[in-house]
């Protein structure tokens, strides 16, 4: 009898729980959840076995972030190139790195980069570990050998402290770039007032010709990161001098096609484009909506779109809209 009570008893709690709407145990807390910002309808990010997040990996990898002994002079950092105020983007048209020296493109946000699949605008870096050796040999970044870089840190105690309580060992390549990305991975933003549903009603007419087959913005801008990480031509030019995907394959396919990027925060990462040739977000609406340049790899979704001046006024309205404070202005990210 005990036995069939119980079961009824089980039964009548369920169903308790289905007309109140609530559940007798709340769902236990993210094990990262001081660490890493998970905002709601965001995923946990799925991190090597070899680098889990900790608080003194976090805080080695922030240490770095804001180091310049990475680069040849001694005179840029990732902070140069990856501001948090402008989402982790640099401000700047293209790069500018060690020496003044001038890169060919614009830096990306980093915001959300702990759930990326792929890295740099060719998407041939599979892992935010192996990202981080990309600015320090690249002569227009930090132009430096990852030896040399290990070694100006040698005697920095405070460096060589935190790597063997962070990674048990001393500071090396294998510390280093795995202590930039879990720095990186605490850039999560996901709180803006399209999450929270608090649009105005210019911002909703945006959002639904945002997500309107009319636009179809969405088909490369879909998800909760607002990019379907993919790769496309969306004829900012006609002629390229950045070959852009074909850099990597050496398909004539892929010339000029480059990594989608995500839309949010976009209010503050201008310029726009592979290449910052677009300085403003009314530009690049304008640019969209005229269908772009003919190029032979570009995008069938990239035609003339037919919308109005209220029209692109409600999408970009919607567009800023995706700006998240709480993320620019994360006291977690300073210096």
């Amino acid at each position: 009898m005990s036995h069939i009570y119980q079961s009824y008893a089980k039964l009548y709690l369920g169903i308790v729980v289905v007309i109140c709407g609530c559940s007798v145990e709340p769902p236990e807390p993210s094990p990262y959840a001081n660490l890493i910002d998970v905002p709601p309808g965001f995923p946990e990010q799925q991190f090597p076995a070899d680098n889990v997040p900790n608080e003194d990996r976090i805080l080695l990898g922030r240490l770095l972030f804001y180091s310049t002994k990475m680069s040849q002079d001694s005179d840029v950092a990732c902070v140069n190139c990856h501001y948090p105020g402008s989402s982790f983007t640099g401000m700047q048209q293209v790069n500018q790195g060690t020496q003044g020296r001038i890169g060919s493109r614009n830096s990306p946000s980093l915001a959300n980069v702990g759930y990326k699949p792929h890295f740099l605008m060719e998407g041939g870096v599979p892992t935010l570990e192996m990202q981080a050796l990309v600015p320090i040999q690249e002569h227009s970044e930090f132009g430096m050998n990852m030896l040399d870089v290990i070694e100006r840190y040698t005697s920095d105690n405070v460096v060589q402290s935190l790597s063997h309580k962070a990674y048990g060992r001393p500071f090396d390549a294998f510390v280093l770039t795995r202590a930039l990305a879990s720095f990186e991975r605490t850039f999560v933003s996901g709180r803006s007032r399209v999450d929270r549903n608090m649009l105005s009603a210019a911002e909703k007419r945006g959002k639904d010709l945002f997500f309107s087959n009319r636009t179809n913005c969405s088909s490369c801008h879909g998800g909760f990161l607002y990019t379907n990480h993919g790769f496309a031509n969306n004829g900012a030019y006609e002629s390229y001098a950045d070959q852009g995907k074909a850099r990597l394959t050496g398909k004539q396919s892929d010339a000029a096609v480059f990594a989608i990027p995500s839309l949010r925060n976009i209010s503050v990462t201008a310029p726009y484009m592979h290449d910052g040739r677009i300085q403003s977000l009314s530009e690049v609406i304008n640019h969209y909506n005229r269908g772009g340049f003919a190029h032979p790899n570009k995008s069938a979704l990239i035609r003339p779109l037919g919308l109005n001046s209220q029209e692109t006024s409600d999408l970009e309205a919607f567009l800023l809209a995706l700006t998240d404070e709480t993320f620019l202005y994360n006291p977690r990210f300073s210096r």
